[in-house]
């Protein structure tokens, strides 16, 4: 249809502008304000063939520190196998509506944490890399989006800024690659998903390297909060649209969560703001933690 092309192409422009700004959140955008529209089952598989293109562009930019982050990252890649059959099962057998939700739920808390500056870093990160790494495999088959607990983990591991951007880049282009078989052994691709590529791939030519010259221009840790800000919103508002489809909350009742994390992340946007400018991010667990979390998602 002309509207939702249309709709799809400015959505995907904007998603395309961050993903050139920061060096991901292109799904983190997309997804959340597509879905008002869309379903996953129709999405996903428009989004998972190009965001396999996009990422291995990320990773060959930055490929210069993956030797620094390869070893790291290993133990998140192997995790991402399993998660990605779970996750290609649920979005081929759950209810439409019921997947929406589920992907709205689980954004919102991972975006307020990075709107908060949560810093935690993790001492086990073997371990704990196996464990993410199946959740993020998990959360991308069912939602295309991983960006907000890979870089949770990643800027509380005090990566520099290319040694972030290298990591989110191998992760991402694994898991993107594995989602993208999946779904072809799922029977997933469809007529409707393949028609969207087209709309979307012009977005990315123009929108990624007109991102990469406005970060020159802007402050990356301030544009990255306005970022999250417009994505809690849009999530928020998601989920009440989607309690009153359900049935869960009626009336006008489903906008008291839209009220909620709007009020939240006014207050997180307060304090972020009333921040001396020299400050910088909170202190990290590594000196050069700042250059990391500048380059952040909302997502």
């Amino acid at each position: 249809m002309p509207t939702e092309a249309l709709a799809l192409g400015a959505i995907t422009l904007l998603a395309a502008i961050v993903n050139g700004a920061l060096g991901y959140g292109f799904s983190s955008i997309t997804v959340p304000l597509a879905l008002l529209f869309l379903t996953n089952r129709v999405l996903n598989p428009a989004l998972v063939p190009v965001e396999v293109v996009l990422n291995a562009y990320v990773l060959w930019v930055n490929r210069a520190s993956l030797p620094q982050v390869r070893s790291r990252v290993l133990p998140i890649i192997i995790g991402i196998a399993p998660g990605v059959l779970v996750g290609t099962m649920l979005v081929s057998r759950v209810h439409p509506e019921w997947l929406k939700f589920a992907t709205f739920a689980s954004l919102l808390p991972l975006i307020l944490l990075q709107a908060a500056g949560f810093r935690r870093p993790v001492r086990a990160e073997r371990t704990f890399g196996l464990t993410l790494g199946s959740g993020v495999g998990l959360l991308y088959a069912v939602t295309t989006i991983s960006g907000p607990p890979l870089a949770v983990m990643l800027n509380n591991q005090g990566l520099a800024k290319g040694e972030f951007r290298a990591a989110m880049g191998i992760i991402r282009l694994a898991e993107s690659s594995l989602t993208a078989v999946a779904y072809i052994y799922a029977g997933l691709y469809t007529a409707h998903s393949m028609a969207l590529i087209p709309l979307i791939v012009p977005s990315l030519v123009v929108g990624v390297p007109l991102g990469a010259w406005v970060i020159r221009h802007v402050d990356a840790e301030t544009f990255r909060r306005v970022c999250m800000s417009f994505d809690a919103w849009v999530v928020g508002f998601g989920i009440s649209v989607l309690l009153r489809a359900l049935h869960l909350v009626e009336g006008s009742a489903a906008f008291l969560v839209l009220a909620a994390v709007i009020a939240v992340d006014l207050v997180l946007l307060y304090r972020f703001f009333s921040r001396p400018r020299g400050a910088g991010a909170p202190p990290g667990p590594a000196p050069h933690l700042k250059n990391a979390y500048a380059d952040a998602d909302h997502r």
